[in-house]
């Protein structure tokens, strides 16, 4: 699947800062044999007095900025058009938990992708004795089953509720809340997963939306999204689950950044010197990209 993507990230403050200091992560990444970015662009209004771009520790795309004049709004704005071929689920070859565990402690990397950076709990998603237990009944035969059996039960026990939370819930608060979006069923999903022994960590990025037949797509309907990647094992590796959804990560999914949980992938975060409080706004579209046949 080909698609443009358009972010808009807008924050209007109570009173004017005098100066901010902000890392973005908006921007999404080529992945070998996922995604690839064709073209991306990223700016910001009022332009900043600094900027640099690097890579994360995760390979994450950021953007750092600076302001030292006075501003009382900062408008982000991102636009990338990307190719998704996302390989076909092929037949379950992972191991059961237990030998999981010994393929792990085979693992001796600490490169970034190594599923060592996966198992211990994290801010958002810590080990929860209440979490474990409800994962622990989607143990299977195999990580692949365990993980989708867990994908699916999130999906059908939780309720999408915007209201419920918000991005600085825990994992345990959107459990016991039974409520929540897509960052918080992925965060409950995590630490089932983690309590279990399985490392698991958090996939950001955006996902295409299908309007009901014959009704037109809306503009800036969309929003960022948020799914599981799962280490099934040697032979297996990283797989992706979408508990939001009840399903597997596929062409409609693309990727902007992966960490341990939101906080190592939160589109924005900074200092700003300034009082009060700030209201944000976020609209996304993501269109599929039909090329003509010469």
């Amino acid at each position: 699947m080909l698609y443009d993507i358009r972010l808009n990230l807008r924050y209007d403050y109570d009173a004017a800062a005098g100066g901010g200091r902000h890392q973005v992560r908006v921007l999404p990444p080529t992945i070998s044999g996922v995604q690839r970015v064709i073209a991306a662009s990223l700016s910001f209004a009022p332009a900043p007095s600094e900027r640099s771009d690097f890579s994360d520790f995760f390979g994450n795309n950021v953007t750092s900025i600076a302001f030292r004049d006075v501003h009382d709004a900062l408008d982000i704005r991102m636009s990338a058009r990307v190719a998704v071929s996302r390989p076909e689920p092929g037949l379950d070859v992972s191991r059961d938990i237990r030998r999981l565990r010994e393929e792990l402690d085979a693992v001796r990397s600490l490169s970034p992708d190594t599923p060592h950076h996966f198992l211990a709990a994290s801010d958002h998603a810590g080990i929860d004795a209440a979490i474990t237990a409800y994962a622990r009944s989607s143990a299977g035969n195999s990580a692949v089953s365990t993980a989708m059996d867990l994908c699916s039960r999130i999906y059908r026990d939780f309720t999408y509720d915007s209201e419920a939370t918000t991005v600085q819930t825990r994992a345990s608060d959107a459990f016991d809340l039974k409520r929540g979006v897509c960052q918080d069923f992925s965060h409950i999903m995590i630490a089932g997963l983690r309590g279990l022994g399985v490392p698991a960590g958090y996939v950001s990025g955006f996902l295409r939306t299908i309007p009901p037949r014959g009704k037109p797509r809306l503009e800036g309907a969309d929003a960022m999204h948020a799914w599981v990647k799962v280490w099934c094992g040697r032979d297996t590796g990283w797989q992706e689950f979408d508990p939001t959804n009840g399903m597997r990560a596929s062409n409609d999914h693309i990727t902007v950044g992966h960490g341990r949980d939101y906080s190592d992938v939160a589109p924005i975060v900074g200092v700003l010197k300034t009082t009060g409080g700030q209201v944000g706004e976020q609209a996304v579209d993501v269109i599929p990209v039909v090329l003509e046949k010469a």
